[in-house]
């Protein structure tokens, strides 16, 4: 039997309920006909240009995104408006689009889990549970294998995720040892306390402001990785894509999107003609 959007969406729905989002968010179908059939689904980050363009070629169906295209409300898709540009585009093509944001952040296993997999941790616990539920909520608390220093621990984060402009930092000494992580795809400074009154060794996440960091390291919390928040949150790709193969494999090829659609196009670097001091 042929797969339909709507077949998909109630897949992704189960793993990720709409309910779990928060009340300002906007996830579920954004376009497209619940009754078209679906043969293949191409998972990304990021609803733009890029992985647009990457689903037509991929001859997709439906595009599946962890970001959603509108999150504050419209009035009008004129084409000549860049987001409105893509859903002329997509319904053209007749692509489907299905958002699954915090949805995703909070669920069971979710982004954060997809985030602490990659990383080789072993997830113990929820960051910031869900009122009444101890295995729904933002971020996870995880272990280490074996102790390793934080300098270590940055290494293996570099290596893990997908390479960005932005990189890796790290805030704390570079040589306290690392065992018990709390981790958060996306941006995480919200959770900063959460961290904290956690206990753990060090605290990875995206988007870390500087105030709030220089105020949360000289109070004796967590050591502190920030990385870009698109590699933060590629991880969950993989984990959506599995999620509708296992449900619909046979019937849909899943696809996962590799082409990076982080804002940052240029990292560190040192200007011509200047010495590093």
């Amino acid at each position: 039997m042929t797969a339909t959007v709507r077949d998909v969406v109630a897949v992704l729905e189960a793993a990720y309920p709409s309910a779990l989002a928060e009340s300002w968010d906007a996830v579920g179908l954004v376009c497209g006909d619940p009754a078209e059939p679906v043969r293949r689904v191409l998972v990304a980050v990021d609803p733009v240009t890029e992985t647009v363009v990457e689903a037509l070629e991929r001859d997709a169906q439906l595009l599946v995104t962890h970001h959603p295209l509108m999150l504050r409300g419209v009035h009008g898709v004129p084409a000549d408006d860049p987001k409105g540009g893509l859903v002329h585009r997509l319904v053209r093509a007749g692509v489907a689009l299905f958002c699954a944001h915090t949805n995703a952040d909070a669920a069971d296993p979710g982004v954060s889990d997809a985030l602490a997999r990659s990383l080789g941790l072993q997830v113990t616990g929820v960051l910031d549970p869900r009122e009444g539920s101890a295995c729904t909520g933002l971020g996870r608390i995880c272990e280490l294998p074996q102790p390793e220093s934080l300098r270590d621990f940055t290494v293996r984060v570099h290596d893990a995720l997908p390479k960005t402009a932005w990189g890796v930092r790290a805030g704390g000494d570079p040589e306290r040892s690392v065992r018990t992580v709390a981790v958060c795809g996306g941006a995480g400074d919200s959770l900063l306390g959460a961290a904290s009154a956690a206990g753990v060794d060090a605290f990875l996440t995206a988007d870390l402001r500087h105030h709030p960091a220089l105020e949360h390291l000289a109070a004796g919390g967590p050591a502190l990785v920030d990385v870009a928040h698109w590699a933060s949150e590629h991880p969950w790709c993989e984990q959506a894509a599995a999620v509708v193969s296992a449900a619909l494999g046979g019937t849909v090829n899943v696809y996962v999107s590799y082409r990076r659609t982080d804002p940052w196009t240029i990292g560190s670097v040192q200007p011509p003609g200047r010495l590093t001091r």
